[in-house]
């Protein structure tokens, strides 16, 4: 079930904040307001989800693999295909 949610997650970032939003607690506490995880949503979802990985499974500790986690994530977001992912969804 968790490579199903994170194969979603790559393909419909959306889809997956919303429904881990209504479903669990997973963004309980990462956000100190409600404005990051909202530009997070509409700009860089894969990102957002991403940093709630970081947070929830390594601690909020800032290693190497988060990092290079972090890099591609963002690459995701602002890729070419990532942009016309994001249109199709809207």
């Amino acid at each position: 079930m968790p490579c199903l949610l994170g194969l979603l997650a790559l393909l419909i970032p959306r889809v997956v904040i919303v429904l881990l939003w209504l479903f669990t607690n997973w963004f309980t506490g990462i956000f100190s307001t409600w404005l990051i995880p909202v530009l997070g949503f509409l700009l860089l979802p894969t990102t957002l989800l991403w940093f709630s990985v970081v947070q929830n499974g390594w601690g909020g500790v800032w290693s190497f693999w988060p990092v290079v986690g972090m890099i591609i994530a963002v690459m995701i977001d602002l890729s070419p295909s990532g942009a016309r992912r994001k249109r199709r969804l809207i």
